[in-house]
């Protein structure tokens, strides 16, 4: 590199000659030092993007690992003998299962995670899916007292219709239960995922729904 103190002085035409060259070319190399730092800025901020959105994407939950065995014959009242777990996606959710056997097979557990899908490019939210399934019952006023004869009538109707999901307080974001001849289960979101829990049994629906709320409450923790 020219060193401008061993140069001809300005005040020659050479001496003017050879520090415009040296300034030409000392401001050339700045711009482009510039140029390169701006330009693995811009690569380093992008690359962090990326790392940032893939990164915010849930991983994989598995479903067998968010209540035990011991936790399960507990609540149920009878020893796991086996798990079963499961999976399955559409491409914009996924869907994890785990089914506990019990050694009394009617005390058995299901219980399924629904979550957006990590390996999708167009993953759904499971809020979406909540809202369309549930949101009609959101704040859904309370029956309100009117002519008994009116009502029995009502229930009557209702004995041979499904069941509207019912409002469950104290869990999750939103619960929900839901009924059918054959048992029910609970429905709970709790941020971006929705956990369904259902029991067997011969306890009555009020009772499984305590416990269903309690494996709940297990599971949850472990999100």
């Amino acid at each position: 590199m020219i060193n401008p103190f061993l140069t001809p002085g300005p005040e020659t035409a050479a001496g003017r000659n050879v520090l415009v060259n040296w300034m030409q070319r000392h401001v050339a190399r700045q711009i482009a030092l510039v140029f390169s730092i701006a330009l693995l800025a811009s690569l380093a901020s992008c690359q962090k993007t990326k790392t940032t959105a893939v990164s915010g994407k849930r991983p994989k939950i598995e479903a067998c690992s968010l209540i035990t065995n011991d936790e399960i014959q507990a609540i149920q009242g009878s020893p796991i003998k086996d798990v079963k777990p499961s999976e399955q996606s559409d491409g914009t959710f996924r869907i994890a299962q785990c089914f506990y056997t019990a050694e009394t097979f009617n005390k058995s557990v299901s219980l399924a995670v629904t979550q957006s899908d990590p390996a999708s490019t167009k993953p759904r939210n499971p809020k979406e899916f909540w809202k369309e399934t549930f949101g009609r019952y959101e704040g859904e006023a309370k029956e309100e007292e009117g002519d008994e004869k009116k009502k029995q009538s009502l229930r009557e109707q209702e004995e041979e219709k499904a069941k509207p999901p019912k409002k469950i307080d104290g869990i999750g974001d939103s619960a929900y239960w839901t009924a059918n001849r054959m048992g029910g289960a609970l429905y709970v979101l709790k941020n971006d995922v929705f956990i369904r829990i259902s029991v067997g049994g011969p306890e009555s629906e009020e009772s499984k729904i305590n416990h269903c709320k309690a494996l709940a409450e297990k599971a949850l923790s472990r999100l």
